[in-house]
């Protein structure tokens, strides 16, 4: 990825790992609820943050960046997904299993920043959170192929 920032890390592995369960929340609210990212940030940020008040500085600006940077290279991304997977395009994929797949996509787009084991790993306890035990298995195997893609 060249010329864009790239999110500053968040603290501990526990805190990244909130941060881009936040990052997903916020993808979600962007693409199911139509908002621009800018007020996806905001709503799941603030009005929606569980513990009341807004998100923690780290975890804020971690997975506002992380999530505004994968909707700026959304195509590229959906590209990347399209041409990985034969069966499938992207915008028939469940949407939460897309969006965690456009989530991983755009940390491995970086190159070497988190290392791919970690962004995988991320990606499966997403899916293990927020969708099936099928989907589990359908990202492991899609994040897996683009990552041996960008290594090429």
């Amino acid at each position: 990825m060249s010329g864009a920032s790239r999110p500053p890390r968040a603290g501990a592995p526990d805190e990244r790992h909130r941060a881009r369960e936040v990052a997903l929340q916020i993808l979600y609210q962007w693409a199911v609820g139509r908002l621009t990212i800018d007020q996806a940030v905001e709503t799941v940020l603030t009005k929606q943050w569980p513990e009341g008040g807004t998100a923690p500085e780290a975890i804020r600006t971690f997975a506002s960046a992380l999530a505004r940077e994968t909707v700026a290279q959304i195509d590229p991304i959906d590209v990347l997904i399209a041409d990985t997977t034969e069966l499938w395009r992207p915008e028939r994929m469940p949407i939460i299993d897309r969006l965690i797949l456009r989530l991983a996509t755009c940390e491995l787009l970086r190159g070497t920043e988190p290392p791919a084991a970690v962004v995988i790993n991320e990606a499966l306890e997403l899916a293990r959170t927020f969708s099936t035990d099928e989907s589990v298995k359908f990202v492991n195997g899609l994040i897996d192929g683009i990552r041996k893609k960008l290594d090429r």
